[in-house]
C-alpha cells in the first residue's frame, strides 16, 4: 500500500457519492474506510454491503471487524455469528469472536471450535486461529493447562512452517545500536529546535512505544481523552519515510541495510515528510499520539528528525510481557512480530528490547520516559499526570476516564480499553509458570529479574 490516505479518502468519498448498489463495490469500499481508519463511515458501507448479499461471508466478516473497532461488541458478535453459518470455516472469525468477551461456563464456543479441528489439519493457519480461539475461551473459564496446550500447539506448528531464526531480529537490533551510538546522536540531534511563532505552528507528536500487548493502547487512550490530543492509531508513516530516504532496494521496511544507511540521510526533511503524512489522519491537530510500538526502534532518528516530539516507552513486568506476546494473536502477514510463535524466541526478543531501551537511555538521557504498565494501573492518577507532564499537557480530569473515549479503536485491545482501569492482567505468568521455564532460563541469563 502507498498510504496515500487523503487520496484514497477523497476517492472513496467520490465513488460513494455515485450511490453504488453492488455489494462487492460497497465492501470494496469499506474496506479503503477501514484501512484509512476510519471505520465509523466504514460501518455503514459494510451495513449496505450485507443488505445487498446477506450470504457473503467475508462482507460479514468485515463488517464485524469495524463494528467492534467503534465498541458495537453485541453487533459485531451478530455479525460474526452471521459470517460463520455462511462459512463454518472461516477460522479468523472464530478467533475474532472468542476476544470479543469473557467466556463463561455456560456461555462459551469451546464444543463447536472442538470439532473443527479435525477439519483445520491441512491449514496451519486456520488450526492457529481455531488454537488461539480455544486457549482464550478455555483461559477464561480458569482451565489454563488446556488453554496452554492449544496456544502452544498452533503456535509451533506455526513457528516450523515460517522457519524464523531470532538471528534475523538480533541483526536489527545490533544495527540500530551501532549506528546510534554517541556519536551520531550528538551530531545527528545537533540542530537548535525552532523557537518563537513557527516553533508554535509545529505539530507535536507523542510516539508511544514499546514491545505490543504491554499497555501501549491504554496510554493512548489516556492521552487521546485530553482535548488538547488527537490519535492518529498506529502510523507506519515515520518508518516509511525513513525507508524512503534511504533509498534501500530491500522488501523490509526495516532491517539492517536500511538502519545503515538511514546513518546518512536528511532527517529534518524525514520530519517534515513525517508531519505531512500525518496530517491527512489528524488534519491540523496540534497535539497527535502515534501509537506503532515498533517506533522503538527509531527514537534517535525521531530525536533528530522532530525535536519537539515526545517518546513515551511501556514497560511491563518481563513475565507477563512475555506471555501477552505468546497469547496474541498478531497479524499473520506481518512478519515484525515472528518471534512471536515461541517462548524463548519472546524471551531473547525481550532481552534485546530491554537492551536497547538501555542504551537510549544512555546515549539520550531525558528522552523518553518509561511508564511503568503496572504502576499505571495501581496508581492512575498520580501516572496520568506524570505522563501529561512529560507531554506538555495540562491536567484534565477525562484522562482519567478514558474508558468513555468514543473514538474507534483498531488494536487487539479494543476491547480492553473500553472498560475501567482493572488489575486483572497484573501477575497473569502465575497462572502460567510451570509452562514458562523457557522464558524464565533467557531473562535470568541475560541478568533481567523476573521474580516479583
Amino acid at each position: 500500500m502507498l498510504k496515500r490516505d487523503a487520496e484514497a479518502s477523497a476517492a472513496a468519498d467520490e465513488a460513494l457519492a455515485a450511490e453504488p448498489q453492488d455489494a462487492l463495490t460497497l465492501d470494496t469500499l469499506g474496506v479503503v474506510l477501514s484501512r484509512i481508519g476510519a471505520h465509523e463511515r466504514a460501518v455503514p458501507v459494510f451495513r449496505r454491503a450485507v443488505a445487498a448479499a446477506p450470504g457473503a461471508a467475508a462482507f460479514q466478516y468485515n463488517l464485524a471487524s469495524s463494528l467492534r473497532f467503534v465498541g458495537d461488541f453485541d453487533a459485531a458478535e451478530e455479525a460474526y455469528e452471521a459470517a460463520l453459518r455462511c462459512a463454518p470455516t472461516m477460522w479468523r472469525a472464530h478467533s475474532a469472536l472468542a476476544s470479543l468477551r469473557r467466556q463463561t461456563r455456560d456461555r462459551n464456543h469451546i464444543a463447536r471450535l472442538l470439532a473443527l479441528l479435525d477439519e483445520a489439519v491441512e491449514d496451519v493457519d486456520g488450526e492457529l486461529h481455531l488454537r488461539h480461539a480455544l486457549a482464550k475461551e478455555y483461559e477464561d473459564i480458569g482451565e489454563y493447562r488446556e488453554a496452554f496446550r492449544h496456544l502452544a500447539a498452533g503456535k509451533a506448528r506455526k513457528r516450523a512452517a515460517l522457519g524464523y531464526s531470532i538471528d534475523r531480529d538480533r541483526a536489527l537490533f545490533h544495527s540500530v545500536e551501532s549506528v546510534c551510538d554517541t556519536t551520531f546522536v550528538e551530531r545527528a540531534c545537533s540542530a537548535p529546535a525552532d523557537t518563537g511563532d513557527r516553533a508554535a505552528a509545529v505539530p507535536t507528536p507523542i510516539f508511544v512505544v514499546g514491545m505490543p500487548r504491554t499497555g501501549t493502547t491504554l496510554v493512548e487512550r489516556i492521552l487521546s481523552s485530553h482535548s488538547g490530543v488527537t490519535s492518529a492509531g498506529e502510523l507506519q508513516a515515520f518508518g516509511l519515510c525513513v525507508k524512503q530516504a534511504a533509498g534501500t532496494r530491500s522488501t523490509r521496511v526495516l532491517d539492517p541495510e536500511t538502519v545503515q544507511a538511514a546513518a546518512g540521510i536528511d532527517l529534518a526533511a524525514v520530519g517534515q515528510a513525517y508531519l505531512l503524512r500525518a496530517r491527512t489522519v489528524v488534519g491540523g491537530a496540534p497535539v497527535f499520539v502515534d501509537k506503532m510500538p515498533l517506533n522503538f526502534f527509531y527514537a534517535a532518528f525521531i530525536r533528530a528528525a522532530l525535536p519537539q516530539a515526545k517518546i513515551v516507552c511501556l514497560r511491563r513486568h518481563p513475565l507477563d510481557t512475555c506471555l501477552s506476546n505468546f497469547r496474541q494473536l498478531f497479524a499473520l502477514g506481518f512478519s515484525y512480530y515472528d518471534y512471536a510463535f515461541d517462548l524463548a524466541d519472546i524471551a531473547r526478543y525481550y532481552v534485546l528490547f530491554d537492551r536497547l531501551m538501555t542504551h537510549w537511555e544512555r546515549v539520550l538521557p531525558g528522552a523518553v520516559l518509561s511508564v511503568s504498565y503496572e504502576a499505571l494501573v495501581m496508581a492512575q492518577e498520580r501516572e496520568t499526570r506524570r505522563l501529561l507532564e512529560f507531554c506538555g499537557l495540562p491536567w484534565q480530569d477525562a484522562c482519567l476516564d478514558f474508558q468513555a473515549n468514543q473514538a474507534p479503536v483498531a488494536t487487539a485491545s479494543a476491547v480492553q480499553v473500553r472498560e475501567p482501569l482493572h488489575a486483572r492482567a497484573i501477575g497473569r505468568w502465575h497462572r502460567y509458570e510451570a509452562c514458562l521455564g523457557p522464558v524464565r532460563a533467557e531473562l535470568e541469563a541475560a541478568g533481567i529479574r523476573v521474580d516479583d
